[in-house]
């Protein structure tokens, strides 16, 4: 197994990225529209020297699959692996606002009924790094 990857939460309009190493953990991570997706990931694995892409296996799988498959950093394969990413949205949110807590009135709120201000498809990503390291 290698020590980093770059994770993709695929989608239909964007999608999370992120670059995880198993010792060092996030290295780089952000929410990128869907059709700039391709590229992100190519240039992050010639500046990485990372030839494994994970990938949610949810919404967009197909699209995300057939865009990764066409790549070729460095010359090199990428090696794609499906992650399960189930309930991950709920997980990245509670990672949000414990990175992020909230303020006045807001924090009085349970963390189910918290809705971010910002997408959190990095943070996904994120997770499904960690269930590949963790299988």
């Amino acid at each position: 197994m290698t020590d980093a990857v770059i994770a993709v939460d695929p989608g239909r309009d964007k999608c999370g990225v992120a670059v995880v190493s198993r010792l060092e953990g996030v290295r780089w991570k952000n929410v990128v529209p869907a059709a700039e997706m391709a590229a992100v990931v190519a240039g992050l694995a010639e500046r990485h020297a990372i030839d494994t892409v994970v990938l949610g296996d949810r919404t967009g799988r197909k699209d995300a699959m057939a865009s990764l498959a066409a790549l070729r950093p460095g010359g090199r394969e990428l090696t794609v692996s499906l992650v399960d990413e189930h309930r991950s949205t709920d997980e990245a949110r509670a990672r949000y606002w414990r990175d992020h807590p909230p303020r006045g009135l807001a924090r009085l709120l349970p963390v189910t009924l918290r809705v971010p201000p910002v997408p959190v498809d990095d943070y996904v990503a994120v997770i499904i790094a960690e269930r590949y390291f963790n299988r």
